[in-house]
């Protein structure tokens, strides 16, 4: 059972606390929880200020954009649906069925050429990004193949998901809205918003009230402010990219927001990585079984898809093992691929996606990447990221998750990073 003494806690919150001292040269302000595989709490800090010159503490309270940590939300979700035979992870027709847009979507060739694809996309390739989806702050040819207009993936609008495909299906990882993509089917197979199915089944059941696509005006009272550190290192505010659903204010402006199953979260920390478990009944898609959801989100991957506190199940625990288990083995150095900044105000240059031993190669579960380090993490440990840099990981065989939040645009801000792996290290450094 993963522990840390009290002088470890100590000497990980003074260390949080150091890296948001300097407002202007560091981090503004961030939380950091990590729990345990029995659901405890090892480490739950906020430090700093909710913004760039804000007199306004940093607490456990606040709520981020988690952006795209909500994909590891929508692949529960979807594998939910999976267990219950609604959705295939490998049907093309099923896919096409409910979103022929994905029948009908083109690649993007050379010159702008728009060419058929060779083969269908499954919930599958959705899943691992392997669909032929991109992104156009990551791909600078989908970037400019819309000008004048052009697409933002954070808008809140469909049109933007909209994309043509930056690959054939099947044939490389790439990044990109293939998550949005998994959502739409989703709710096309449920008839549900995502949102909606997601506080149904998810959030509502267990509790969590500050989980949502759409804040409650409580949530935006305690949303942290965006910022962006210049190419001179300083920090300075920065309007939220995020913002439709942030201002839609009566329920058909609700039902007209796309519902972004890869970016859509905003959060309080705390229960991105704990709940508390109440039974659910499943709706008329579903079988007359009961599901009982997790105690913890992070905690249940952590044990196996079950709530270590009450029992309660979140997903069969062979359905944990295939998203934990490496989809992609024809592809093991994704990840040192390399990825540009094509549009500098959102991310920086990624030459690799985690610094991991070369010989071990890398993997990509259901929704979210596999690897290990040099912290102390095991091969085999999930994890993933936000924009505004958030970082979560969770490692099953150490029984030890945890998230890393601030909201500070260029994506992979060294600062950030340096802080996630200093105190990755230690927490490894620290499990008795």
């Amino acid at each position: 059972m993963a522990n840390l003494n009290t002088e470890i806690v100590d000497n990980l919150r003074q260390i949080i606390e150091d890296a948001c001292t300097d407002s202007k040269n560091g981090i503004p302000g961030m939380t950091v929880v990590v729990v345990g595989k029995n659901g405890q709490e090892l480490l739950a800090h906020s430090a700093g200020k909710r913004g760039f010159e804000s007199s306004e503490p940093m607490t456990l309270d606040n709520i981020f954009w988690i952006a795209s940590c909500t994909k590891m939300i929508t692949g529960i979700a979807c594998m939910q649906l999976v267990e219950q035979n609604v959705l295939a992870l490998d049907d093309v027709a099923q896919a096409e069925k409910l979103c022929p847009e994905l029948r009908d979507v083109k690649v993007l060739g050379d010159g702008g050429k728009l060419v058929e694809k060779e083969r269908g996309i499954t919930l599958r390739m959705l899943l691992t990004h392997t669909a032929g989806f991109g992104y156009t702050f990551f791909n600078e040819k989908l970037r400019d193949c819309n000008k004048a207009i052009g697409y933002d993936e954070f808008s809140g609008h469909l049109y933007d998901i909209k994309q043509p495909l930056v690959n054939q299906p099947g044939t490389r990882w790439e990044y990109g809205v293939n998550i949005d993509w998994a959502g739409i089917l989703l709710e096309r197979a449920t008839g549900l918003s995502l949102n909606a199915y997601m506080q149904r089944f998810i959030f509502t059941p267990l509790g969590l009230e500050n989980i949502s696509m759409f804040p409650t005006q409580h949530m935006k009272d305690k949303l942290v402010h965006m910022h962006n550190r210049n190419t001179d290192g300083m920090i300075s505010r920065f309007d939220h990219i995020h913002r439709r659903p942030l201002i839609v204010d009566t329920e058909e402006q609700v039902k007209q927001c796309f519902n972004s199953g890869g970016a859509g979260c905003f959060a309080k920390p705390q229960e991105y990585c704990r709940a508390f478990s109440i039974p659910v009944v499943l709706s008329q898609f579903s079988s007359s079984k009961l599901l009982n959801d997790g105690a913890e989100i992070l905690a249940a991957l952590l044990n196996d898809g079950t709530s270590p506190k009450t029992g309660a199940q979140l997903l069969q625990k062979s359905t944990v093992d295939l998203m934990f288990t490496n989809q992609i083995p024809e592809f093991p150095q994704f990840g040192r691929q390399g990825i540009p900044d094509a549009k500098p105000w959102l991310t920086n240059p990624l030459p690799d996606l985690y610094p991991s031993p070369k010989e071990e190669g890398q993997g990509w579960g259901l929704t979210f990447m596999l690897s290990g380090g040099y912290t102390g993490r095991s091969k085999g440990t999930a994890w993933w990221a936000g924009l505004p840099n958030l970082w979560w990981w969770c490692d099953r065989e150490h029984g030890v998750a945890g998230l890393v939040c601030s909201q500070i645009l260029p994506f992979a801000d060294a600062k950030v990073l340096g802080l996630w792996a200093e105190l990755e290290a230690g927490i490894y450094q620290g499990l008795v």
